[in-house]
């Protein structure tokens, strides 16, 4: 399997593996969110490269509809969140505080 191949399924799994614990199958609350990024970043390697800010950011703007769930569609977003904040850190461009969402997103194109 190539590793984007890997990332898909990996992503699927993980969203399939925490949704639902509190009823709605297809869907993951708040609380098992956090359960979720608590159990699944928990390596020194990535917390060092993943800071607090990224996740607060990620979990901020998760719940587009503000239904109180996080959808796939969503969760997606996240993932793309904390590895665009994992990305920045690798390549020395974290840390920059009082930006603008416009601002990251110019940057990232």
């Amino acid at each position: 399997m190539s590793h984007l191949e890997q990332l898909i399924v990996s992503m699927v799994d993980v969203f399939e593996e925490y949704a639902g614990q509190e009823g709605k199958k297809n869907q993951i609350s708040m609380d098992e969110l956090k359960t979720l990024i608590d159990n699944e970043v928990s390596k020194p390697e990535f917390q060092k490269k993943i800071h607090a800010d990224d996740v607060t950011k990620a979990m901020d703007f998760l719940d587009k509809n503000h239904d109180g769930v996080v959808n796939f569609n969503e969760f997606s977003r996240c993932v793309a969140t904390l590895a665009r904040g994992y990305y920045k850190q690798k390549q020395g461009k974290g840390g920059k505080k009082g930006k603008g969402r416009e601002e990251d997103e110019q940057e990232d194109q």
